[in-house]
């Protein structure tokens, strides 16, 4: 009994030393700098003009600057700039499906089965498919006219161009000071992981979207976003380390949130705090993953909601929301993610779908 004790003493002993441990980080402070003019400018000018609803698709192709790799310029631009296309095409479709609801689910599974498919394939590092798949949400439920389409896809492709512009004066910059990193060969990926495991994510996610619109919750594009960052990389404990940081750190955050939410903030206010919760979560992140999630949790909820802000009672809904579509999405991803995980199902849905591969290319 006593050395069974100790056992389970050890493992959570072990478990709280993975959560809280701080990595070293060579990351250059003007990286997460830089990442914040390429995100905040597009809010600066939208407030300048009294329209911050215009600065948010904006701020959201700002985003795109976070998947700068630390290669040669060449391969930091086309990376970037094919980046940039996805991130466009998939909110430029989450936008365009909102005017005909049926599309919305199916729509949503597609973009997250390609974007997934893609990211592993090419080995894209953190955060993947993630901001993919924010903005295809987002784009879903932006209140806006049909004749505004092109406007708003428009503004957050200005953003994407501004963010690009901004990373090839940091890089001309930074590469001065120190030597690029090697570009990563991309190795044959195994068919599963970039396929199968896909596809599942992609069914998943639309799935968790379905549920939302059928509970007719006000807020339904934070479910498929929840659910996303839980069931990739479920199946190592490395990702089982990275949820319980998630789950901590999201708590956490919320609790920030509504600190900041209650302060009214004017618009050139809101437009600093982002910037400085963006610098945060860049500076922490290679660091301390749960303390990132702290900022980056009232970051993406003033992302989504600042254009609506204003009414006395909105903090309160805002976190209610966001507290019951983060544990509804989360949920779905972890059961999904466990039933996706089981060899059976897994071997099942391999072989159903290998059938459909052409016999001369199959792998």
């Amino acid at each position: 009994m006593i050395a069974l004790w100790r056992r389970i003493g050890e493992f959570f002993s072990s478990e709280y030393q993975n959560l809280t441990r701080v990595n070293k980080s060579d990351r250059p402070w003007q990286m997460p700098f830089a990442a914040s003019i390429a995100m905040g400018l597009p809010l600066l000018i939208g407030v300048q003009f009294d329209h911050l609803n215009y600065g948010l698709p904006g701020c959201l192709g700002g985003m795109v600057f976070l998947y700068l790799p630390n290669t040669p310029m060449h391969h930091r631009i086309i990376t970037l700039m094919s980046c940039a296309f996805g991130m466009l095409t998939c909110y430029s479709l989450g936008v365009i499906s909102q005017f005909t609801p049926a599309l919305m689910v199916p729509c949503l599974g597609v973009i997250a089965t390609v974007v997934t498919i893609a990211c592993r394939f090419y080995m894209l590092p953190p955060p993947g498919s993630l901001f993919f798949i924010m903005a295809a949400s987002i784009g879903m439920f932006i209140p806006m006219q049909a004749l505004q389409v092109p406007f708003f896809i428009g503004l957050m492709g200005m953003g994407s161009v501004l963010a690009l512009g901004v990373a090839l004066l940091y890089s001309l910059y930074i590469l001065k000071q120190r030597p690029a990193g090697p570009i990563s060969s991309v190795q044959a990926p195994s068919f599963d992981f970039v396929i199968i495991d896909s596809v599942m994510i992609g069914v998943t996610v639309a799935l968790s979207l379905l549920i939302a619109l059928s509970l007719e919750l006000p807020r339904p594009y934070w479910v498929p976003i929840s659910c996303l960052s839980v069931i990739q990389g479920l199946s190592t404990k490395a990702g089982w380390n990275t949820l319980v940081q998630r789950v901590l750190g999201s708590g956490a955050g919320l609790l920030l949130a509504w600190y900041i939410l209650n302060l009214h903030l004017d618009n050139w206010s809101i437009c600093f705090v982002m910037m400085a919760l963006n610098f945060l979560i860049e500076t922490l992140a290679v660091r301390q993953f749960g303390l990132a999630m702290i900022f980056l949790t009232p970051l993406t909820i003033y992302i989504a909601e600042a254009a609506r802000m204003g009414a006395d009672d909105q903090p309160f809904m805002i976190i209610q929301s966001r507290v019951t579509d983060t544990v509804l999405g989360s949920l779905i991803g972890i059961v999904c993610g466990w039933i996706l995980s089981q060899p059976k199902f897994r071997a099942l849905i391999s072989t159903q779908m290998r059938k459909l591969i052409p016999t001369r290319s199959a792998p």
